[in-house]
C-alpha cells in the first residue's frame, strides 16, 4: 500500500496534509524517513513511525458495544445521534457499521464492523444466527405463551415468525424474560408480544450467536473484540 493512503486512510489527514507530513520528515519506515508519497509500504511486515510513534493499520475493526436507548442504530443521521457518533474518530476514519439494527429505545449487544463479509454471514437469513434478548413484559408471561413462541406466532402484518425459545425468569404482573430468536424483522420482539397480547416495557440484547454482552461495558461504552472473538464469529456454525 503506497504510504500516502495508508496515513490518509487512518485519519492522519487529506492527501494533501499527508504529503505536507512527509515532507516535514516526520514519517518512518524502518526507522528510515520516508518523503516519497508513492512509497509503498507492508504494513504486515514494516514498521511506520509518525513523529516516533508506532502507527498500527488494520483492515478491519471489529467492536462491541453495550448500545444506551435513544440512539440510531445507523452510519448517519441528520438529525439523531447513532452509534457511529459514540465512536472515537480513530475508529471512525474506518467507516464502520452497525450489523443489524436494535431499536432506538433498545439496549445491549451491538456490533460494529467494516468487514461487510463477516456482517453478511451473521445477518443473513439462510445462517439463523440466534440472538437473545432479555426484556421486561408488562403482563405475566406463562406456558401458554412458551408454546405459542415455539411454534411461531404470526405478526401484526400478517408474517408467521419462526420458532422462538421463550424462557420465564420471573412471571407477575411484570415479567421478565429471555427469548431467543434466530431472524431480525422490524421491531419483532415487541411485535411477538403484541401477538400474545403482552406489551415490552424494556428491552436488551444479551448475546448475538456465540458472543455474550461484555457486562463490564457501560451504556454506550465499547471495546475491540479480542482475536478469539472475531475467530469465533468467524467460524461459528448454527448447530
Amino acid at each position: 500500500m503506497r504510504i500516502d493512503k495508508m496515513l490518509a486512510n487512518l485519519g492522519y489527514g487529506s492527501r494533501k496534509e499527508v504529503k505536507q507530513l512527509l515532507k516535514s520528515g516526520a514519517v518512518r519506515i524502518d526507522d528510515v524517513i520516508v518523503k516519497d508519497p508513492k512509497q509503498h509500504v507492508d504494513e504486515k511486515m514494516q514498521t511506520v513511525t509518525l513523529n516516533g510513534e508506532v502507527i498500527e493499520y488494520k483492515e478491519f475493526i471489529y467492536l462491541m458495544m453495550n448500545k444506551p436507548p435513544g440512539v440510531l442504530s445507523a452510519t448517519e443521521d441528520s438529525a439523531e445521534e447513532t452509534v457511529i457518533d459514540l465512536l472515537e474518530i480513530g475508529d471512525q476514519v474506518y467507516e464502520p457499521f452497525p450489523v443489524g439494527r436494535l431499536d432506538k429505545d433498545t439496549e445491549g449487544l451491538l456490533l460494529i464492523t467494516n468487514d461487510g463479509q463477516l456482517a453478511h454471514r451473521l445477518l443473513s437469513p439462510k445462517k439463523h444466527v440466534p440472538k437473545t434478548y432479555f426484556a421486561v413484559i408488562d403482563r405475566e408471561v406463562n406456558e401458554e405463551d412458551i408454546k405459542a413462541f415455539a411454534k411461531g406466532v404470526t405478526l401484526d402484518d400478517g408474517y408467521e415468525t419462526k420458532p422462538g425459545e421463550l424462557k420465564i425468569l420471573k412471571s407477575g404482573l411484570r415479567s421478565d424474560i429471555e427469548l431467543t430468536i434466530t431472524e431480525g424483522k422490524f421491531h419483532q420482539v415487541k411485535r411477538m408480544f403484541e401477538a400474545v397480547g403482552k406489551r415490552v416495557v424494556y428491552l436488551k440484547r444479551i448475546s448475538m450467536g456465540p458472543l455474550p454482552l461484555d457486562e463490564t461495558l457501560e451504556l454506550g461504552e465499547y471495546r475491540e473484540l479480542t482475536d478469539e472473538e472475531v475467530e469465533l464469529l468467524r467460524e461459528y456454525q448454527v448447530k
